[in-house]
């Protein structure tokens, strides 16, 4: 967000006639700015390439981060289970009082700031209208989200937008007539007070023929989706991708576009208009960016293998596809890989969809030439690495056209999305241990370089990493098991060994019950926060609250 207040203070300075003096003093107050916020996390694994590392974690170290000196601090108490991220901002000015601030967000359509320090619950809002409640979706209830559907995506703060920055939420309800309703609110940082006249209701329409349409249009119905994937902003504007709840036709391939200030509705893409399925979920994890266009793995769904002259499908349905979107002058599809079998993946619902998109840092190959790869992996086993200015789109040829394919690599599917720290690649496989894939002359190792000693049960695990630049590089993962869920952490250069999990201390002093189905650990200054079924956990060094 900074890096953006930055570049636009600068560009407007070419066209003004501001005292250098001024213009010193401008950019020496925003850079400070930046710097006092250097360990905020304010959207989904940390930043828009959804590297999940923060790497200004001069707190915790691979010394101090064990059972000795390490473990659970605070059990912050909401109202319903949290399947959203926790996001974390520094010194936010609240009734005249700095607090650093944990937020989430409940299945309930709750939000909640709390002091991360203190625990103490700064504010609580409601985001459905009166009359209205979570939604229930009784009776097509499959339990992918259960009892009600509420604040299911991460949302995304800016500390720029409005009066005192602005956390952006998605939530559905019901009314008591059984009228579904999905909305975008922008909530006041400091109050939890709606910004910019909302909520909105989202509503939209798009030509096509696919499922569910009537004369030629398809119109989103919000009864039929959920917002799981995280949301993203990018450059003034908030994209949501649908997914679809429990898989019950007839639903298809939404993506939404809306201003962060007005909260109007900018864009709207769908993905298979003239076929089927083909929805954005990527258990959870937000499409990732690299600054104008945004990339993702679409769920099983129509993909249409004839092709027009330019090589994309000829009737703009991408189901199952590595998809590459053109956010400039509107939504669209500026690249694409699908797999050669892609029709038969999609069939046997062995799809792309579960799996998140990282981006990697600009890499040299071995004759010199910078790449931008886009990872990604899906149900499989394989991980696939994309060369953004040319994703290898589709053939039927019995190959893949891709940049590089490293084939059953996880030994098992993904419902998760990768981490990255300082040329390396980490994946959680679902049953599976915890890998370390090593990046060299822009290609990934074929092999794991380490693995855990544990293995992650469904849904496999979402690692995050702190660090202090390249040093003290600690690896995050949660264990879904039950009744208490467990939090590891490792070393990031050797994922043997172990430096800490919620196990070791006695008298289950560090157990914290159930972590959320796609769970994230949050981590920042010093503290790793885990979203429960009940509450949001806060770890840290102990005596150190």
């Amino acid at each position: 967000m900074f890096s953006r207040l930055l570049f636009s203070k600068q560009a407007r300075l070419k066209h003004s006639s501001v005292s250098a003096l001024f213009v010193a003093a401008s950019l020496l107050a925003a850079m400070l700015v930046s710097s006092a916020h250097a360990n905020d996390v304010l959207t989904y694994h940390n930043d828009l390439s959804r590297s999940g590392q923060n790497l200004n974690e001069t707190i915790l170290t691979t010394s101090n981060v064990n059972s000795a000196t390490f473990g659970k601090l605070l059990t912050l108490s909401v109202d319903s289970t949290i399947d959203a991220q926790p996001l974390y901002a520094a010194s936010v000015m609240i009734a005249g009082v700095s607090h650093n601030v944990v937020y989430t967000a409940t299945e309930n359509d709750s939000v909640y700031a709390f002091d991360a320090e203190s625990g103490e619950q700064l504010w609580k809002v409601s985001v459905f209208l009166s009359g209205e409640t979570a939604a229930s979706i009784t009776p097509l209830d499959c339990g992918q989200i259960t009892p009600t559907i509420g604040v299911t995506a991460t949302p995304v703060i800016d500390r720029t937008s409005g009066p005192n920055g602005t956390i952006y939420v998605v939530a559905m309800s019901e009314d008591a007539s059984g009228n579904y309703y999905q909305r975008l609110h922008g909530l006041d940082m400091t109050t939890g007070e709606e910004n910019f006249g909302g909520p909105v209701t989202i509503q939209a329409t798009y030509p096509g023929t696919g499922l569910g349409s009537k004369n030629g249009t398809l119109t989103f119905d919000p009864e039929e989706y959920a917002e799981r994937a995280g949301l993203v902003l990018l450059n003034g504007v908030i994209y949501i991708g649908w997914s679809s709840h429990c898989d019950n036709p007839p639903y298809t391939g939404w993506l939404m576009a809306y201003n962060e200030t007005t909260l109007a509705q900018t864009s709207v893409l769908n993905l298979t208009p003239n076929g089927g399925r083909g929805t954005i979920w990527q258990s959870g994890a937000a499409m990732a960016s690299d600054g104008s266009n945004i990339y993702f793995l679409d769920a099983n769904g129509t993909f249409d293998t004839t092709l027009n002259t330019d090589g994309f499908p000829k009737y703009g349905d991408y189901g199952n596809a590595f998809i590459k979107v053109a956010t400039t002058g509107g939504l669209a599809v500026a690249d694409y890989f699908a797999m050669y079998n892609t029709v038969e993946q999609s069939n046997r619902d062995n799809d792309f969809g579960s799996g998140g998109v990282l981006l990697l840092p600009a890499q040299v190959n071995s004759l010199g030439v910078t790449l931008n790869l886009a990872v990604g992996a899906g149900k499989d086993t394989n991980i696939y690495i994309a060369n953004e200015s040319n994703m290898g789109k589709f053939s039927a040829k019995g190959n893949n056209a891709i940049y590089q394919e490293v084939e059953g690599a996880l030994g098992s599917g993904m419902w998760a999305m990768p981490a990255y720290f300082n040329q390396n690649v980490y994946f959680g496989p679902q049953g599976g241990t915890l890998k370390q894939f090593t990046l060299s002359d822009a290609k990934l190792s074929t092999e794991a370089a380490s693995t855990t000693t544990e293995t992650f049960e469904y849904p496999g695990t979402i690692p995050s990493v702190s660090a202090n630049g390249t040093t003290n590089g600690i690896v995050w993962a949660l264990e879904h098991s039950t009744p208490n869920a467990v939090l590891h952490a490792y070393t990031a250069t050797n994922l043997s060994t172990e430096l800490y999990n919620t196990n070791q201390a006695a008298n289950d002093r560090d157990h914290f019950g159930e972590a959320t189905h796609f769970g994230v650990p949050t981590i920042s200054d010093g503290k790793v926060f885990v979203g429960t079924t009940d509450s949001v956990v806060v770890f840290g060094l102990l005596g150190a609250k």
